[in-house]
């Protein structure tokens, strides 16, 4: 490729299952392993598997109990967020050490800028000295793409794996990604590869070279940003700043199908604890919010509602949903999911209370709600502190104390995904 604009994307290769073969060789390396939740609750899904399990035809998504059909000897493992975490700092410090303009993206994956790191030599080798040092450090592999826009570097990370290097640049996309189908395209999802084929789009090609406004018709915008990507337009910037976040949520699939209301008070109230926790530990108050509900028969829906104003507590945000949930509630439905998000979000003015706003048309009511939420944001702050420092059950509420699988939320070593990239910087 020419020695132009150069931007990395490092995918690590079976990321939670590879972090438990390098952290205990003796008893998972080389063995075909798979992390996922309990084999006695729904959440015994294969999260992820070791390619020794990939290549008896394990899989992401199955359940264990398909899983172990397919392969007798597969060994599971509990997942362990903490030492993710741990692995992927070490992961993202490594490549700092060849460019600052490190985004993360995930815990498993970042782009690099290495354009002005020709010191350590060119792109492909940068690559590769990266590729050994993470393997040779951590034990972890890797592959990357090598590219001159983060789009090639996404979908040159993907060619080869495990251990892969893919070089996709201007000089060889079409040879390479135009014979793709566009369902293997980054940025297209299983509904809009659908639509694409239902247009006569099956291939990145025919997307590269499809009609403008049969794209932008039925897919707006968008459809004509992934049409730019696919013909290698893409000056998007390595961003090494964390990006806000847009939203923070949280869900659970129940163990066993919720029929009361009651049944969910102490579920929300987890939910609403740990979306707040997360709101207040990056300095924003948010005032949408959304409750996704998923019954037995897998039917969702959600329910979003504009709060009169802006917040970070897990008051308000408990009884927001609680309303919600009350409001849209159906008798002798059973419920197998939760969840809660807090969006549209603002920096927290630090030296007043953004949560209430006093009015002059009622003010006694207003005052009193106003030194209510003062109480609580002062309340709230020692206990977050102490919680920091002790753990999340240092102190909690009186119903939180109550025994509920909810209570597994709290939990960050066993409760997690690989796009909460905010707890990558909390201290375990």
């Amino acid at each position: 490729m020419t020695e132009g604009r150069r931007i990395l994307h490092i995918d690590m290769n079976a990321f939670y299952a590879s972090c438990h073969a390098a952290e205990e060789p003796d008893k998972y390396a080389g063995r075909p392993t798979a992390v996922a939740g309990s084999p006695e609750t729904r959440h015994g899904i294969i999260v992820t598997a070791s390619y020794e399990a990939r290549a008896k035809g394990v899989e992401t998504t199955m359940t264990v109990m398909q899983a172990k059909r397919i392969c007798p000897d597969l060994l599971f493992i509990q997942p362990d967020f903490a030492l993710y975490r741990t692995y992927a700092r070490k992961v993202f410090d490594i490549v700092g050490q060849f460019t600052p303009l490190v985004e993360v993206v995930s815990i498993d994956e970042c782009y690099a800028d290495v354009t002005g790191s020709r010191l350590f030599g060119t792109g492909i080798e940068i690559a590769k000295a990266i590729q050994k040092t993470i393997r040779d450090e951590l034990r972890l592999p890797c592959s990357i793409g090598v590219a001159d826009c983060k789009f090639f570097a996404k979908m040159g990370s993907n060619l080869k794996k495990p251990m892969g290097i893919s070089i996709v640049d201007k000089s060889n996309f079409r040879e390479i990604l135009w014979p793709m189908n566009v369902s293997d395209m980054h940025g297209v999802g299983e509904k809009t590869a659908a639509k694409l084929h239902s247009l006569g789009i099956r291939t990145i090609r025919q997307l590269a070279e499809g009609n403008d406004r049969t794209i932008e018709r039925a897919f707006g915008l968008r459809g004509l940003e992934l049409k730019a990507y696919a013909n290698g337009r893409d000056d998007r910037p390595v961003t090494a700043e964390r990006a806000p976040a847009k939203s923070i949520g949280h869900s659970i699939t129940l163990p066993q199908d919720a029929k009361s209301f009651e049944a969910l008070q102490r579920v929300l109230l987890n939910l609403a604890d740990q979306v707040g926790r997360r709101t207040r530990k990056h300095g924003v108050v948010g005032r949408v919010l959304t409750l996704t509900i998923r019954y037995a028969n897998l039917e969702t829906f959600t329910r979003r509602i504009t709060l009169p104003v802006h917040t970070d507590l897990t008051e308000h945000i408990y009884q927001t949903a609680q309303s919600l949930l009350q409001s849209n509630w159906r008798e002798g439905h059973a419920i197998r999911l939760v969840g809660i998000t807090l969006s549209e979000f603002q920096q927290k003015n630090p030296t007043s209370s953004m949560s209430v706003q006093t009015s002059l048309f009622n003010a006694p009511e207003e005052e009193a709600k106003f030194t209510l939420t003062k109480r609580l944001e002062k309340l709230t702050a020692v206990t977050d502190a102490l919680r920091n420092r002790f753990g999340e059950d240092i102190v909690v509420r009186g119903r939180m104390l109550q025994p509920d699988d909810s209570n597994a939320l709290r939990n960050h070593r066993s409760r997690g995904t690989s796009l909460q990239t905010d707890q990558l910087y909390d201290k375990e």
